[in-house]
């Protein structure tokens, strides 16, 4: 039991970040809020043949057994009991829209079955995880999977996308859109347009995304924090503007994170 996740050899790498396998016990908390990313995830329960997600007034939203979570800029909670044996796939900021050949801004924030994006594998892929031996065994299947399917479908990044998307990781604070445009050689309007279409998101709110990111990934685990200092040193105005974003993206003030905050820093338990 446990958690075990690798990261697939090129060509393979350029669209998925990682592969993982997760069994564990049931948790004490019936919640975990999971925050918003820009990578979207596809999601393969073993224990149920169903997902689920709920949004603030546990309102639900079931899908299939096998299901692709699409970029998002707003947090959503998961309930635990879908935890205890799950198989996921992590796709890079720009890897699923070539992948599965589907706008990612028509599916942001949404949740969509796999057999909608890739029809008839669904199922047979999960049958095939119920029926392997262990994790490792899992994780080769799926890489298999998606080796065959990207190499049938020749996907691959849009090099001006993945490029700017480089530009953008290397110093979310600081870039600025139009330049990032020109150095890519596509006019302002026509790269926000391709860049929403290949990543879900406008350019200026995946940079605000990563921002608040960078910021999750320093406070993550400690039980004291200089906001003020965080936020001088993240690019934010000031201390408002940083606890405005954390509102924003994960629903919940900074102070409530860290009072909240569990062993994966995207993973926050609720009661």
């Amino acid at each position: 039991m446990g958690l075990l996740a690798i990261q697939p050899a090129e060509p393979l790498s350029s669209l998925v970040a990682s592969i993982w396998d997760c069994e564990l016990p049931r948790q004490a908390h019936a919640f975990d809020r999971l925050l918003p990313s820009a990578q979207p995830q596809l999601v393969i329960n073993l224990a149920q043949d169903e997902t689920r997600v709920y949004d603030d007034q546990l309102r639900c939203t079931r899908n299939a057994g096998a299901a692709l979570d699409g970029p998002s800029h707003r947090s959503t909670l998961i309930d635990t009991v879908e935890q205890t044996r799950v198989l996921g796939i992590v796709f890079r900021a720009g890897g699923a829209a070539p992948f599965f050949r589907e706008r990612m801004d028509a599916i942001a924030n949404a949740h969509v079955d796999l057999d909608a994006l890739a029809p008839g594998g669904a199922r047979t892929l999960r049958q095939r995880l119920l029926e392997a031996r262990d994790a490792q065994a899992r994780l080769r299947i799926v890489e298999r999977w998606l080796c065959a399917h990207a190499d049938a479908i020749r996907a691959h990044r849009h090099p001006a996308i993945a490029h700017a998307l480089r530009l953008i990781d290397a110093a979310p604070a600081t870039q600025r859109m139009p330049a990032i445009a020109a150095h890519c050689r596509l006019s302002p309007r026509r790269f926000g347009e391709l860049f929403r279409e290949q990543v879900g998101l406008s350019p200026k709110r995946y940079a605000r995304l990563q921002r608040f990111h960078g910021v999750v990934a320093q406070v993550h685990r400690r039980e004291r924090v200089d906001w003020a200092g965080i936020a001088a040193d993240g690019g934010f105005h000031d201390q408002a503007h940083l606890a405005h974003e954390f509102r924003a993206f994960a629903g919940m003030t900074p102070t409530a994170y860290l009072t909240q905050q569990g062993p994966w820093p995207t993973h926050v338990p609720q009661a």
